[in-house]
């Protein structure tokens, strides 16, 4: 029982889920070549953009065959993007279980108006994917960035299957195997596991996703940001560094960056080591403290990004009141930055665990998770 303050503190009190943490070794100096106050259609700005793209299949180990865009509004624009163009060739399949894959839900069912068979689970929790018919367009995400679950595989989809599957990835991309084979729309932001800035987005597409596309046009009006095709045609050049719109070539040059630092790390294994070996701390904390549990109980489906805890203690008598009073005191303390629960989600924390955090730092924080707890116990 902790009624003393912690010695140690977290060098970077950075947990948040996004923006999520830069590398801690990072510096606004990496960013010096930059070529700000040039068009991103010059040779040097094609470049660059060329480059994120090149770079990002390389250390994902996406198919050579499958086309990266870099799209505006970050995750939410690419999954926009895809869904406004893709579907309506056939009824989907919509599968949520937490906040962002029931905003999906929202997107086709309420304003694309498609037929569509929605399927949920409660937040720690996954949906049997093994039910769903993968000839229909599948829409889910693979990492609840709110809930704290995860697919565990792609063994469940089909390599046989008629539908598409466009998955949300934003908070598992550089972080988690993801089965390329199994998905034909890809989507992430550099916000999330590689603590790149807000508002660019990537948008992935299998050969599967640009045949429909070339072949299937949707009945409703698209907005120029969304189109992807022209005169039945992919736009190629979307998918080579000429953006749709115009990219923010300081936020281009800090992904860059943060891919270098990737590359570092041992590529896509190397981070995806560091992202358990901090959710290892968080386990081992769990394990010998009976008043905090995960989220979500299975290990299986357990993320190792965007981690999510309860508190379970019986004298706890309003647990969102307590839960933010906990994350507050570590605000105030300087050692864990938001880590509230996100608001449509169960009363908790949410420390984020992706591979710019250090598990040096995960291990500071528990001693004042520990101490935080305690002292709101007793001023209940």
């Amino acid at each position: 029982m902790a009624t003393t303050t912690p010695a140690t503190r977290p060098a970077n009190p950075r947990f948040s889920s996004g923006p999520c943490a830069k590398p801690a070794s990072w510096t606004l100096n990496d960013l010096a070549d930059a070529p700000l106050g040039r068009s991103h259609r010059a040779a040097v700005g094609k470049a660059k953009l060329k480059a994120a793209i090149e770079n990002t299949r390389e250390i994902l180990g996406i198919p050579t065959d499958y086309k990266i865009g870099i799209v505006p509004a970050s995750d939410t624009g690419a999954m926009e993007m895809a869904m406004w163009s893709l579907l309506g060739e056939r009824p989907a399949e919509m599968v949520a279980w937490e906040s962002f894959g029931a905003g999906w839900v929202t997107d086709v069912v309420k304003q694309l108006k498609i037929e569509a068979n929605v399927r949920t689970a409660d937040y720690g929790e996954i949906v049997d994917m093994t039910a769903v018919d993968y000839n229909k367009d599948v829409v889910f995400t693979w990492n609840g960035t709110t809930s704290g679950v995860r697919m565990p595989n792609g063994d469940a989809i089909p390599a046989n299957r008629e539908g598409l599957t466009i998955c949300d990835a934003t908070s598992a991309a550089f972080a988690m195997d993801l089965p390329w084979d199994k998905l034909d729309v890809t989507t992430f932001s550099w916000q999330k596991v590689l603590g790149g800035e807000a508002a660019h987005g990537m948008l992935i597409l299998s050969p599967c996703a640009v045949e429909r596309l070339e072949n299937y046009t949707p009945s409703w009006p698209l907005p120029k940001i969304f189109r992807l095709t022209k005169g039945g045609k992919l736009i190629d050049g979307i998918f080579s560094g000429e953006t749709i719109n115009t990219p923010s070539m300081l936020c281009v040059e800090d992904y860059l960056v943060a891919l270098e630092w990737s590359k570092k790390q041992g590529g896509l294994k190397g981070l995806i080591a560091r992202a358990d070996a901090n959710t290892a701390e968080i386990s081992k904390f769990v394990e010998t403290h009976d008043w905090i549990e995960f989220l979500a109980a299975d290990p299986a489906i357990r993320s190792t990004t965007s981690v999510c805890v309860k508190f379970t203690d019986a004298r706890i008598k309003d647990g969102a009141t307590f839960a933010k009073a906990v994350a507050k005191r570590l605000e105030n303390e300087g050692v864990a930055l938001d880590i509230g629960a996100y608001r449509d989600a169960p009363a908790g924390l949410r420390i984020w665990c992706g591979g710019t955090i250090e598990a040096s730092d995960v291990a500071a924080l528990m001693p004042w998770l520990d101490w935080a707890f305690n002292a709101e116990i007793a001023a209940q």
